[in-house]
């Protein structure tokens, strides 16, 4: 499912945001810390769905509708699907 890679990214972003020495700095790391995230969370959607996981019940989750997840998600989860 997800590579240790995936843990170690976020608690690296998580270590550099608590850190940081100044703002900038900070605020760099929060940046990084989003993006890693962001990747973790599309990953968890291709694995749900991957393991039959509805539209609708993803869509929950964010509190939107299938439509909605499938706009948000879609085209990444047939990227990775296309892939293997």
């Amino acid at each position: 499912m997800l590579g240790k890679g995936t843990f170690k990214k976020l608690r690296q972003s998580l270590d550099a945001v608590q850190n940081a020495s100044t703002p900038l700095e900070g605020l760099a790391a929060a940046r990084q810390l989003r993006e890693a995230a962001e990747a973790l969370e599309l990953a968890m959607v291709v694995e749900a769905r991957r393991r039959r996981s509805t539209w609708t019940e993803i869509g929950a989750i964010f509190g939107t509708s299938k439509q909605g997840a499938q706009q948000r998600f879609r085209s990444a989860v047939n990227a990775e699907q296309q892939a293997s």
